[in-house]
């Protein structure tokens, strides 16, 4: 049996890394200096949530067989000092991943948006054929009790991330899975703290198709300029093949795809996600499914959590929270709700809580992206500033840079609370609220916000 300890057990992916290999039969444990739920409770569970919290060195030991690594802990992190002195194998978790997967077909899913989507739509397709498959996703996905699932299945499907591995291994995590199929969704500037030019960003995929092996499939987003333009410099060596949105109408607010085999009703909604969906169908029929098959399986996706995720459906509202935080995935995610709620009054509310979104530098970026609202409304926290070690940020400043006629910009919760429990009061027609965020709007019940609406 051996023994891996998680050097900041409590990050959304290692907490799941460090769960998955308790179930395989590893001796697992872990330390952080902070943990929440869902981690908190999940290691609780299965008895491997730190007695303690804190860092602590006589918890590194000899007969410790590796360590894997989180993004979150520093390099000057006492227990990696120990480490390195006693010379335990160190991986951040996309090289421990290859490290148990390297006999594996692994499908990896890069690009700075759609990559959780795709990840889950190839998963939903997959075990509805029963093909055996091991995972790691970034989200909850319905019908799958965990993000990372590893076994002796023969092939893995990873979603990829271009943010670094760890504070020791500073490349992005894409980098070490060394893809036999993968896609690339689609290219917008994010990251700035790590990536603080959009070249440099861009670079980073450029790298990354570069070292792909030689003839592996490429799923490319042709209808994205970038990815078009990256693809004709950097991957002439691989079999690339574009996919493209597909022919589809709306019969009463459901999607229909209008395939060769006939109407496709599903239950997602929105071109990105119908352009999505294409990337995760080729990826499948790579992997031996027939695109009949595929049709039939993703019928009724219904998303990942916090993907455009209905939260609410009443007769005169309907609520939807979104992981949406750069530019380009407000603007899709606007344009999807609006596609297939026309006649519903659309309430957009947008929390900046990126280190990228509340950066100044960066802010210029969202102009124009929330246009498509009846009422745009867009949320900062000064707590969240000073916690990333961030210069102050005015109303004024933000409303500028969105450069949305119409817009409030709110820096208080409380404040935010009212104004869309009042903007929900409207009963001339049907609304539809748009929660998009990386975080929690500061805890907000938006449950008891929209209840109102319904008492009205």
């Amino acid at each position: 049996m051996k023994h891996i300890h998680f050097i900041a057990i409590g990050g959304a992916v290692m907490h799941q890394l460090a769960l998955a290999l308790h179930r395989q039969g590893y001796k697992v444990t872990g330390s952080d200096d902070e943990i929440n739920d869902p981690a908190r409770s999940n290691l609780a569970t299965a008895g491997i949530l730190p007695d303690v919290q804190g860092w602590h060195t006589d918890r590194i030991t000899p007969e410790i067989d590796a360590i894997v690594l989180g993004m979150h802990a520093k390099s000057n992190n006492p227990e990696l000092l120990a480490a390195q002195n006693f010379n335990i194998p160190i991986y951040s978790f996309p090289e421990y991943i290859y490290k148990i997967a390297g006999d594996k077909t692994r499908v990896v899913i890069a690009g700075s948006h759609g990559k959780t989507t795709i990840t889950s739509m190839i998963m939903h397709i997959l075990r509805r054929q029963e093909v055996a498959f091991d995972y790691l996703v970034g989200a909850k996905v319905e019908g799958f009790t965990q993000s990372v699932q590893l076994s002796d299945a023969p092939v893995i499907i990873l979603e990829g991330d271009e943010y670094p591995a760890s504070v020791i291994e500073k490349k992005p995590k894409i980098f070490f899975y060394h893809p036999h199929i993968t896609v690339l969704s689609g290219i917008a500037w994010d990251h700035i703290n790590v990536f603080p030019t959009y070249e440099i960003y861009l670079d980073q995929f450029r790298q990354y198709l570069q070292g792909c092996d030689k003839d592996i499939p490429l799923f490319y987003n042709a209808e994205d300029e970038e990815v078009k333009k990256l693809v004709a410099s950097s991957a002439g060596h691989l079999r690339a093949i574009p996919y493209n949105m597909p022919k589809y109408h709306y019969e009463d607010g459901v999607a229909v795809l209008d395939t060769k085999l006939g109407p496709v009703e599903v239950s997602v909604f929105g071109s990105h996600n119908l352009l999505n969906m294409q990337a995760a169908i080729a990826v499948c029929q790579e992997l031996g499914i027939s695109r009949e098959d595929c049709y039939e399986a993703i019928t009724d996706f219904t998303g990942a959590a916090r993907r455009l995720e209905r939260i609410l459906e009443t007769d005169t509202l309907v609520a939807f929270r979104d992981f949406a935080h750069a530019p380009s995935k407000l603007t899709a995610t606007l344009n999807a709700v609006r596609e297939a709620y026309p006649d519903h009054k659309l309430i957009a509310c947008f929390e900046l809580h990126t280190y990228s979104s509340l950066s100044e530098q960066f802010l210029r970026q969202y102009a124009g992206s929330m246009d498509k609202a009846d009422k745009a409304i867009v949320y900062f926290s000064h707590h969240a500033l000073e916690l990333k070690g961030l210069p102050p940020l005015s109303k004024e400043e933000v409303y500028a840079h969105f450069a949305t006629q119409g817009l409030t910009v709110i820096d208080d919760k409380n404040e935010l609370k009212d104004l869309v429990a009042q903007s929900l009061s409207d009963n001339s027609r049907p609304v539809c609220l748009l929660l998009m965020s990386s975080g929690t709007f500061d805890g907000i019940d938006w449950n008891n916000v929209c209840s109102q609406k319904e008492l009205n």
